[in-house]
């Protein structure tokens, strides 16, 4: 069963790209004196905070990425414990004692 994430991911290649083409656009129109110069100043200052947001949602996918990795080894280890309980295993709860060890000493599998 493949799992889909609850919503798509924008490319934030993409949304740097025209972030890019945009400032551009506005430097290239404030060369000339205009009355609307601390409008155009308000909108460059606008899209420069972009880079900042898409280097903090890049941070975070890969924080949720580590996250779900985590949950599913976690999952993983609590069916193990279940079948080795269920074939009558002398110790059945190695399996989610060593995933919790090894998540919380950094090994991070």
């Amino acid at each position: 069963m493949t799992h889909r994430h609850p919503y798509p991911h924008t490319d934030l290649q993409e949304v740097a790209h025209r972030n890019t083409t945009a400032a551009q656009l506005l430097a290239a129109l404030t060369q000339d004196p205009l009355p609307l110069l601390p409008v155009w100043a308000h909108v460059i200052a606008a899209l420069d905070d972009i880079e900042t947001l898409i280097d903090e949602i890049t941070g975070l996918r890969a924080e949720l990425a580590l996250i779900r990795h985590q949950r599913a080894n976690l999952l993983a280890a609590i069916r193990a414990t279940l079948a080795a309980h269920h074939d009558g295993d002398d110790d059945p709860l190695y399996y989610v004692r060593d995933e919790l060890h090894a998540q919380t000493s950094g090994e991070g599998r």
